[in-house]
């Protein structure tokens, strides 16, 4: 009887979507707008999400929620144009798109692409919207039971997973990042006792940093400079033929696309990865588990498939940690919380008792995102696509305006600007040293729920750590922390080699 109501609910809902023309009007405007976003080089979800934070601060929730993740949805979509038309990846989240898209392309077969892809997108956010009204009950279930330690270390953790696994060479670089984006957390007065950190006399700095303008900062500067700098030209697009997929091609391809999607999840839902790495790891279980993988590369349209499944089905990912942990599930997730700050919902496992409707709120947005993202993508796809030929030049000044506007219009306060430039440049500089900006960011947005409450829990204990031991939940995360730095010391690789070698009866590698 409660799923049934859980189902009536989730539909009254949409159905009240659908009746506010506002709404829709908001909705397929947003998603075309995310998916220009997305097939412009340099111009990334994340940074639509960023941009049109700050400008949706005198919207209602509602509407905002409706802005941000439709461009959400269409800029990890619109990516996938670029990438199969012109070989040039819109975001990192099409990059593997490209591998079989842009040989699609030269076939003549870009449209072909372009319409299954688009079908694959929208089933795998369909997927990812079941998968957070179904699970989220659960895991806010299971979040009641934690106490300041287990949040503390859940945070830690966030941070911690998110260096290790976006770090491109060196993990230590990844992690570093995070710790100075927590250390960034912790300027101002603390929640607490309210003693004034790292101000130096500031008073702009007592109410700590803003997360909008470091968010804007952190992936618009260095987007617009990199961009600026590579002066880059754009080849010259495929001929599109027929965009509307085939209804036998799309039911011979399901199987694929469901796994596809439930990667996407999977992956999504593991805090600060991203739509990136989902993509990658998607196309490469779609190759390994094929019977031509030596077709993958060549123009195979799983691969194509796997890919863009992926990285869309990681939007719903992303929003089952977002929503009921409060940790982001990959950048413009972050930029999500931030929003939600804004507008005054905290995320978290109390969640569904201050808002008892607001996860299926979000379950609306991405169903009927991903069915505008379906309509504006078959209908206006040859339009689009001639927005790849606006030089790149022209449209980075206009997004440098708007990253102005963003910072500024937050408390139409001046400083945020000094704060945002600054970030952005110091952004640019660790990028090109090889440091990831994602941990960095999740470290600002994690850091103050880190900080408070590891000094409320060590009040509460008079200073002792003992309760981490003493609680299972605790434990298991104190541990998994353990585990995660642990794994990354070269004894730790060799051990896990030789061990593997002994249980499979593996010859070893001789040494040269």
């Amino acid at each position: 009887m409660l799923v049934f109501e859980r189902i009536q609910n989730f539909f009254e809902i949409v159905l009240s979507m659908l009746g506010d023309p506002v709404a829709v009007a908001v909705l397929f405007g947003s998603v075309l707008l995310g998916i220009i976003f997305g097939a412009m080089p340099g111009l990334t979800s994340t940074l639509g999400v960023a941009l049109l934070t700050a400008l949706t601060y005198s919207m209602d929730t509602d509407l905002a929620m409706i802005c941000l993740l439709a461009i959400y949805v269409g800029g990890t979509y619109g990516g996938s144009y670029s990438s199969i038309l012109i070989n040039i990846p819109g975001t990192a989240a099409a990059a593997a798109t490209a591998l079989d898209g842009y040989p699609l392309a030269c076939k003549g077969e870009g449209g072909r692409a372009i319409g299954l892809t688009t079908t694959a997108s929208t089933i795998g956010t369909i997927v990812s919207m079941l998968f957070v009204v179904s699970i989220s009950p659960i895991i806010s279930h299971f979040a009641l039971q934690f106490t300041s330690f287990e949040f503390f270390l859940l945070a830690f953790f966030g941070i911690l997973i998110s260096g290790t696994l976006t770090a491109p060479d060196l993990v230590v670089k990844g992690w570093i990042s995070g710790f100075l984006g927590l250390f960034l957390a912790c300027i101002g007065r603390d929640r607490l006792q309210f003693f004034p950190r790292f101000t130096f006399g500031i008073p702009e700095l007592d109410s700590g940093i803003e997360v909008v303008p470091v968010l804007i900062g952190a992936f618009g500067i260095p987007q617009i400079i990199e961009v600026l700098k590579a002066q880059t030209q754009m080849a010259k697009a495929k001929k599109l033929q027929r965009i509307i997929p085939e209804f036998s091609t799309v039911m011979r391809n399901i199987p694929a696309i469901i796994r596809s999607a439930l990667i996407g999840v999977g992956i999504g839902a593991v805090p600060g990865i991203g739509e990136d790495i989902a993509g990658w790891v998607s196309y490469g279980t779609a190759k390994n588990t094929s019977k031509h993988p030596e077709t993958f590369g060549k123009g195979e349209l799983q691969g194509v498939l796997a890919s863009e499944t992926a990285n869309n089905a990681c939007v719903g990912g992303a929003m089952i940690p977002l929503l009921n942990l409060g940790i982001p599930g990959s950048p413009p997730a972050a930029m999500l919380l931030g929003a939600l700050m804004l507008h005054g919902v905290t995320p978290g496992p109390m969640i569904t008792f201050e808002h008892p409707t607001f996860i299926f709120e979000i379950a609306a947005i991405l169903l009927l995102a991903s069915v505008a993202m379906w309509f504006t993508g078959m209908v206006l796809a040859k339009q689009v696509v001639k927005v790849l030929f606006i030089p790149t030049q022209l449209f980075m000044p206009i997004i440098g305006v708007l990253c102005i506007i963003g910072s500024y219009s937050l408390g139409l306060s001046v400083f945020n600007l000094f704060l945002m430039l600054p970030v952005g440049i110091i952004c640019y500089f660790i990028t090109r040293m090889g440091y990831p900006i994602a941990p960095l960011v999740i470290g600002v947005i994690l850091g103050p729920m880190a900080d408070e409450n590891l000094r409320r829990a060590l009040m509460v204990s008079q200073g002792s750590f003992l309760p981490i031991f003493q609680r299972p939940v605790a434990l298991i995360l104190f541990l998994v922390i353990v585990f995660t730095v642990i794994s990354q010391f070269r004894w730790y690789k060799r051990l896990a080699t030789m061990v593997k070698d002994k249980l499979f009866n593996r010859n070893p590698t001789p040494r040269t």
